[in-house]
């Protein structure tokens, strides 16, 4: 929406998508993988134990999985660690190991 206001062109009315809109959305539908796991028992209850507390998808708790999975490759290619701290805090009370 941002770019229609820069670019000067008129945004459509609330509730009605732009040409540019659906062409996104089909181009980002088209890039979709679909994915078959295998997970044990005890594993897909946690996701669905982690979907439920989350009020997300089983997808969305692996994809959120995944993007941590990153942070931490990223965090340990800089020489640096990931871990969990106090609200407010500047010290970690855990450090994640081993990813």
């Amino acid at each position: 929406m941002l770019s229609h206001a820069i670019s000067g062109d008129t945004l459509p009315p609330k509730g009605v998508t732009s040409r540019r809109q659906n062409r996104a959305r089909l181009v980002t539908e088209r890039a979709k993988v679909r994915l078959s796991l295998d997970v044990s028992t005890e594993l897909n209850d946690l996701l669905e134990e982690l979907a439920y507390k989350t009020h997300s998808s089983k997808s969305d708790v692996l994809r959120k999985a995944i993007a941590l999975m990153e942070l931490a490759v990223i965090a340990k290619e800089q020489g640096r660690t990931i871990g969990v701290a106090e609200k407010g805090g500047s010290h970690l009370i855990k450090e994640v190991v081993g990813l």
